[in-house]
């Protein structure tokens, strides 16, 4: 393995670690019910400290196949019936599927009725595909695994209501989108009976610049301060615990500080060992392979750029043409 590939590769198992810590940041019941306050018409209005009872069980992350006919798991019960519930098991003979990166259960006022809520973490929006269409499919995998788990047979109205919920950070402005299904009457109208509210899609884009604490953006700075990589542990600890009211255990001022290292530790390791090595020795050839290979092991546009000293608009355009010769 040449040099570059291996800063490359080393490089991105601290990437994989600093994912990994995003979600579990964003999976803390607190954090959640602060995103179901702003993104669930159900508990609008209501403190998010009375949400986190909602939240049934504790969210899976990074566990749980997005591939048809690996989200549920059978398990059979005391009784001796079979039962069906999320896929949290055999991760080992799993490993490189595709994952829900949050999901969990949510009770409705009512004590009644459920919803799931699935929430994926984006560093940036893609440029390989269109993020919405992803956001699609994930809601659609949401519905169609209910079968024989949430619902069984032709029991249709037994289907539970879904929201995936996708934070990208590093957007040109704050924005908050709401997905769903309209009914246009193209004749006369009629009374269709069904639920139109299943599906649903909330799309959240943060700036790396902290907005104020106000109504609108409450949720906004949340995400900015606990996923920034300009503020410090104590100044992200700060805004959470004294303006948010959120009760810190010890676990997660862990997993803040350890985040918070990593995100540290990544810059630093690009900028010292790569971009040295990148000017002095990587032919034309090989950049474009590095760039490729960064981009693969999920680094931003912005991070290639800075290793790379290519602009973020030239490093799109290699990627845009690399994956058009691939095609």
């Amino acid at each position: 393995m040449n040099t570059e590939i291996k800063n490359a590769v080393n490089a991105a198992g601290n990437m994989a670690q600093y994912d990994a810590r995003v979600k579990r940041i964003l999976g803390e019941k607190h954090i959640l019910a602060h995103i179901l306050a702003k993104t669930v018409d159900e508990f609008k209005g209501m403190d998010p400290n009375d949400i986190v009872t909602y939240i049934e069980g504790e969210p899976k992350i990074g566990i749980v196949p997005l591939e048809p006919g690996l989200t549920n798991i059978e398990k059979t019960d005391e009784s001796g019936q079979r039962v069906k519930g999320l896929n949290s098991e055999n991760m080992e003979a799993n490993e490189g599927l595709i994952r829900f990166d949050i999901i969990f259960y949510v009770r409705l006022k009512n004590g009644l009725s459920q919803i799931i809520v699935n929430v994926e973490a984006q560093k940036d929006e893609p440029v390989s595909y269109k993020i919405l269409n992803r956001a699609i499919f994930y809601v659609s995998r949401l519905i169609s695994s209910q079968k024989e788990r949430d619902f069984v047979n032709t029991n249709y109205d037994d289907i539970k209501q879904v929201f995936s919920i996708w934070v990208c950070m590093n957007m040109s402005n704050n924005s908050l989108s709401h997905f769903h299904l309209k009914k246009d009457e193209m004749l006369e109208p009629y009374d269709w009976k069904g639920n139109t509210d299943l599906l649903n899609i909330v799309m959240i884009g943060v700036t790396n610049e902290l907005p104020e604490h106000d109504e609108k953006y409450e949720l906004h700075r949340l995400i900015g301060a606990l996923l920034s990589d300009r503020l410090r542990e104590n100044e992200k600890l700060d805004i959470i615990e004294k303006e948010y009211k959120i009760p810190l255990s010890n676990d997660f001022r862990k997993e803040v500080d350890t985040m918070c290292n990593l995100s540290q530790g990544i810059v630093d390791r690009v900028t010292a060992e790569v971009t040295a090595e990148v000017t002095a020795e990587v032919t034309a050839k090989n950049l474009i392979d590095f760039i490729i290979n960064m981009y693969k092991n999920k680094f931003s546009l912005e991070q290639i750029s800075l290793a790379t000293k290519k602009s973020v608009d030239e490093v799109k355009k290699i990627i845009e043409e690399q994956e058009a010769v691939l095609v």
